[in-house]
């Protein structure tokens, strides 16, 4: 069966067209590279190479497999960097989730823009999410990773959801969003038992985002339940039925860059009325893609963002 090796060994005496020089240039002796060359005729069924005392030169079989054999050899090299690059973590594909609210945090184009920078020959493909849906799809593997806010059950910082390892990238205060007009819009920052009487504009219950229960657990222990009267599945149409009117709505920081007339933001003065940029991945993740990803996102959530 022909080998890689005998490909080598023609190349050279081929380019080379002595067969001291070649078995120099391949750190081999003349007779053993002789017999390889000479099985390699047989694999191939063909004569490559005329031989004569003074001279060697190429046969027109050895012409046409000469072509062949440098294109097999670029090949198998190409294949073997495209290997180890995916072992480093530098090519292929990584599938990530985000939040509705994550794109508007400068730490998450800093990661990407980044990331992009370094590993140019990864894929990256991007799903916008809940928290759950996301979780559950890192769970069936249809997701690498996700940047999720606080789950339902989970703490900031590392922690263990099921198989799954979340690590906190940031902290960001919870905003209450009002009309110009409403009458809390003059104060600097807003207690959550001020807005007991408030029409509140909510994601729905069912779409899986951590910032609902989060809301209701916060309200509840100002004792009061919040009165829902919409529900809206779009941060935009949440802050458009807002400067309609429609009532107030309580979101995370990051949504302050989403400008929009007749709207004002304003910060929770409750000590515990924050939320977490934070990222999940499978517990035992060890592709190289998603440890160089995860890495780098650390190190990006160190600088201010």
């Amino acid at each position: 069966m022909m080998e890689l090796r005998q490909l080598r060994y023609f190349i050279a005496v081929a380019e080379e067209l002595h067969f001291t020089r070649a078995s120099l240039r391949m750190h081999i002796g003349q007779p053993p590279l002789s017999h390889a060359i000479q099985m390699l005729e047989e694999d191939v069924g063909a004569q490559l190479l005329e031989r004569t005392k003074r001279s060697v030169c190429l046969t027109a079989a050895g012409h046409a497999f000469l072509q062949d054999a440098r294109r097999i050899i670029a090949l198998t090299e190409s294949a073997s960097e495209m290997a180890r690059k995916a072992a480093r973590g530098e090519t292929g594909e990584l599938r990530i989730g985000f939040t509705f609210s994550t794109p508007f945090t400068a730490l998450f184009s800093n990661v990407i823009k980044c990331y992009r920078e370094k590993y140019p020959e990864v894929n990256l493909i991007f799903r916008e999410l809940s928290t759950n849906r996301q979780l559950e799809e890192i769970e069936k593997q249809q997701l690498d990773l996700g940047f999720i806010r606080p789950p339902e059950g989970a703490t900031e910082g590392a922690s263990k959801l099921n198989n799954l390892q979340i690590n906190s990238l940031r902290r960001d205060p919870l905003m209450v969003v009002l009309p110009l007009t409403h009458a809390l819009s003059k104060k600097k920052k807003i207690a959550l038992k001020e807005l007991s009487d408030e029409s509140f504009i909510m994601y729905p219950h069912k779409a899986g985002t951590g910032i609902y229960p989060q809301v209701m657990r916060l309200c509840q222990a100002q004792g009061f339940a919040p009165k829902v009267a919409h529900e809206v599945g779009e941060a935009s149409t949440i802050i458009g039925l807002v400067a309609a009117g429609c009532g107030i709505s309580i979101l995370p920081g990051s949504f302050e860059r989403l400008h929009m007339d007749g709207v004002c933001y304003r910060p929770l003065s409750d000590s515990n009325a924050m939320t977490a940029l934070l990222l999940a991945r499978t517990k035992s993740e060890s592709n190289p893609l998603v440890n160089a990803f995860c890495g780098l996102a650390m190190k990006q959530a160190q600088v201010k963002n």
